[in-house]
């Protein structure tokens, strides 16, 4: 027998005492799990997670803001950063890095030659150290967070933290273009070694933004 007739053979014996004209829509299902386990510090543990996951993590108020993404732009030694529509323009306003606007006629050649990103999120989940960007304001496209080597993202906590997965879903629009990013690009080859950048930026920035 084959993996695959074992694994009907499985199914088939776990749906013998369901009628055939059975609908899932009919049985209903008990959701009665936690929606969350209700940590003392979400934007703490969201903090320590990122971290694990090789994440930059900044913390400002709103008036440090501009200053220190600028700072973080410099250090880097950006000479140019894509700007998302609805970005504040104050954010980016570095002297000596180029402004490239989000926009529909921006390839991919062009998107890689750019040295950063600067964009908002949708909602960040403390449980899982997980960004989530849906092409909101701020946000833009998919492509601009998985071309440029260096995504500096703005998380404002606590209102945009959740504790967990089940919290972060009600906020998005499933029809909505869903980046969900756990650190900076990684993954492992067949001896484990870790290679960076492969599928989205190397570095990623993130700056917790409270007040």
């Amino acid at each position: 027998m084959s993996a695959r007739e074992m694994v009907l053979a499985r199914v088939r014996r776990a749906l013998a005492d369901v009628p055939r004209e059975e609908t899932p829509d009919q049985v209903p299902v008990v959701r009665d799990y936690l929606a969350s386990h209700s940590p003392a510090d979400p934007v703490g543990m969201l903090a320590e997670h990122l971290a694990d996951y090789r994440a930059l993590v900044h913390h400002t108020d709103e008036a440090g803001l501009p200053a220190l993404i600028g700072g973080l732009l410099t250090a880097r030694g950006a000479r140019s950063v894509v700007v998302p529509q609805g970005l504040p323009a104050a954010w980016t306003a570095v002297d000596g890095v180029r402004q490239v606007p989000d926009t529909a006629e921006l390839t991919a050649a062009e998107l890689d030659a750019v040295d950063s990103v600067v964009t908002g999120c949708a909602v960040a989940i403390a449980e899982t150290g997980t960004i989530v960007l849906d092409g909101g304001p701020a946000q833009g496209r998919r492509r601009i967070t998985l071309v440029p080597d260096h995504h500096v993202v703005v998380v404002r906590a606590p209102e945009q933290v959740v504790d967990s997965v089940g919290q972060a879903l009600p906020r998005l629009v499933p029809g909505r273009p869903l980046t969900w990013i756990s650190g900076p690009s990684a993954t492992s080859d067949i001896e484990l070694d870790r290679v960076e950048g492969v599928h989205g930026p190397r570095t990623l920035e993130v700056v917790l933004v409270r007040g």
